[in-house]
């Protein structure tokens, strides 16, 4: 009997970090921002809120931040009523508030990176006004930390945060990540 409650506990740890489906409803969390005020994915009801996992030293995150673009989406996307979080799981040293168009979210206990098992940075999840996960993974479709691929990629975020707004759903819905891998402690 011993051996099956073991067993079954196991199974609900691993269920309990399993990775959110598309069409399911996405995972609540709640963090501190920047300025050390608490916002919950509740907060959001009724907007559609993209998810951004960032770190600042990553190539890859580099390629869309210092030229700009990843503002420029966060601004594009803010502008159109939507929410974009950035979520800074790896503990890593943030600016300040100023230059992220999008909410800072200090994920320090890690738990909103391990409920979206989120692997790499930039990881992107689109979620629609009814909490429902309608994209998940790479920012777009040119793996590669070159800003010049910038331009040619097709963005997979803009494309999933349009078809919610449309009220449909995003064309491409799943796809494998892109980036530098997510440092996680040990539990």
């Amino acid at each position: 009997m011993r051996i099956l409650t073991s067993l079954l506990a196991c199974l609900a740890a691993v269920a309990s970090f399993a990775a959110p489906e598309v069409g399911k409803a996405a995972p609540e969390f709640t963090g501190k921002t920047l300025d050390g005020k608490t916002v919950s994915l509740a907060d959001f009801k009724g907007k559609t809120v993209v998810l951004e996992w960032y770190n600042p030293g990553c190539p890859y995150v580099k390629k869309f931040y210092e030229g700009g673009k990843m503002q420029e989406f966060q601004k594009d996307v803010v502008a159109s009523g939507a929410v974009w979080l950035v979520i800074n799981t790896g503990g890593h040293k943030l600016e300040n508030a100023t230059y992220y168009p999008g909410t800072v979210i200090q994920d320090e206990n890690q738990s909103i990176g391990r409920a979206y098992d989120a692997k790499v940075t930039p990881h992107c999840f689109v979620i629609d006004g009814k909490g429902i996960l309608a994209y998940k993974g790479a920012i777009d479709n040119i793996s590669s930390a070159k800003s010049a691929d910038i331009e040619k990629a097709n963005n997979y975020v803009l494309a999933a945060v349009k078809a919610v707004k449309e009220g449909k759903a995003p064309e491409v819905s799943s796809t494998k990540p892109y980036g530098c891998g997510v440092k996680y402690n040990k539990l």
